[in-house]
């Protein structure tokens, strides 16, 4: 045993050893930087929790609240933000110079993730003494990667107090429910293709039969503090809580639940904090409903830019001619997560056009528009980068095979603008756990910062000044 255990230390002080003298490869602000944007996803299990996340920060930065149902003041100078719905919010921040004329530099990410929801009537009897929940999928998530994994539930619990109905955000701090796999003795052909049945296969046990059909409802009160009676509604959703970490031998990786588009609302939050433009409206979007199309009150493609936009111009005083003025003058940057080429697959990505992890923000450019880039938006947007010494990459879909859309396209619907997509490249988008480079965390928030900083003066799609 004496022997033994000297052994072991030995090998582990070798194991130490080694570490150190491979090293992260990371900077300490860049280490920090990852750390942070592990710790937001931890605070965000569902997308009103990804606002209300947002809204802490923005609080404590001294940043005023306005209700979408009282009436507006805004000045020169000021900061501000307004919610939708619980599940987006933007805020802007108003430069001191913005009297003599101006336009909005704004960044655009969203809040939600794939996720199974939680039906109005969730309970599944049997068969025998199991309970089951009955879930629908929300976006298009990797089916597979939720098999097998110890799951909670989170989002909003609609509550009635007296004559009053109010929202109260819920997150179990426990595993409640898991998605069984079927033994490989009961489908042998399992790993020759398995394509789950989502009424069928998908749906998670959480008890073999010491609890009862109204257990949920019992569970949500317990955990608000209320009677069972008192829960009115609920979107509640299936929730991954297996920790994000970095991790790889020189810690080059970070691998969460919802890095898409977490990574991005993270990233461009901290950029909008920690940057100063006196020269024009600097906003900050985060929008719900992406992964199912965006086009719901809350969505890219509602009226709550525009109305928060118009909103606001006219809280300082300009007029509908001073706000279509602004917005000819105005740049969007749609920030979503991109296809890093996959290292046992370099097949599915395009030869020339492909992105890998910290390698910087990816520029993203589709024939179809899918992706609102273009030749002019791509020039500002990368002499931007240029200019702060930011590295960033190039990304198309493979020719032959169709691509996702995101929020730049949707949102000009409404608000027509000048428009660039990007986002960090990562793997095994949609799944249950992503994965993403740890570096790319810190140059992302420096490339959105350079273009929050950067006065940028553009005159129709002919020429653009970078001051």
């Amino acid at each position: 045993l004496d022997w033994l255990g000297k052994r072991l230390f030995l090998l582990e002080r070798k194991r130490v050893g080694m570490v150190a003298e491979l090293g992260s490869g990371l900077t300490h602000e860049e280490i920090q930087a990852a750390e942070g944007l592990l710790r937001f996803i931890d605070e965000s299990p569902s997308a009103f929790h990804a606002v209300s996340a947002l809204r802490a920060r923005f609080d404590e930065a001294g940043f005023v609240f306005l209700p979408e149902a009282q009436t507006w003041s805004c000045k020169p100078g000021g900061r501000y933000y307004t919610v939708r719905n619980g599940s987006s919010i933007i805020a802007f921040k108003v430069g001191s110079a913005v009297s003599e004329g101006y336009h909005f530099q704004i960044t655009a990410s969203h809040s939600d993730s794939p996720l199974f929801k939680i039906k109005a009537q969730p309970a599944l009897e049997g068969p025998g003494s199991y309970r089951r929940l009955n879930v629908e999928a929300y976006g298009g998530m990797i089916d597979y990667t939720w098999f097998d994994r110890p799951l909670s539930l989170a989002g909003r619990v609609m509550v009635q107090i007296g004559n009053r109905i109010e929202s109260r955000l819920v997150s179990l701090d426990r595993d409640v429910a898991l998605i069984p796999s079927l033994a490989i003795h009961m489908d042998h052909g399992v790993n020759n293709g398995f394509a789950p049945n989502r009424r069928i296969d998908l749906c998670p046990v959480v008890s073999a039969g010491a609890l009862e059909k109204e257990s949920l409802q019992l569970l949500l009160a317990n955990e608000l503090d209320l009677h069972p009676d008192q829960i009115v509604s609920h979107d509640l959703y299936l929730v991954n809580r297996q920790a994000p970490c970095i991790w790889g031998a020189a810690s080059e990786f970070i691998s969460a639940p919802r890095l898409d588009d977490l990574m991005c609302a993270y990233a461009s939050a901290e950029a909008f904090l920690r940057s100063a433009n006196d020269s024009c409206v600097s906003v900050y979007c985060c929008f719900d409903n992406e992964e199912v199309g965006s086009n719901t009150k809350q969505g890219a493609m509602s009226t709550f830019l525009p109305d928060t936009l118009m909103r606001l111009n006219g809280a300082l005083g300009g007029t509908d001619e001073e706000y279509r003025r602004a917005l000819a003058g105005s740049l969007l940057v749609s920030c979503d997560n991109a296809h890093a080429v996959h290292p046992n697959h370099p097949e599915k990505s395009d030869e020339g056009n492909r992105a890998y992890l910290n390698q910087g923000i990816v520029v993203k450019e589709a024939a179809n528009q899918k992706y609102c880039t273009d030749a002019f938006s791509s020039a500002v947007f990368c002499a931007v980068c240029n200019n702060a010494s930011v590295p960033f990459q190039r990304f198309a879909n493979r020719s032959d095979m169709a691509g996702g859309s995101t929020l730049g396209n949707l949102s000009n619907i409404q608000a027509s603008m000048h428009g660039v997509d990007v986002g960090c490249a990562q793997l095994a988008m949609h799944s249950a756990y992503e994965t993403a480079g740890a570096r790319d965390v810190m140059l992302a928030i420096r490339a959105l910062r350079a273009f929050y900083g950067a006065d940028i003066q553009i005159i129709g799609a002919d020429s653009a000044t970078l001051r």
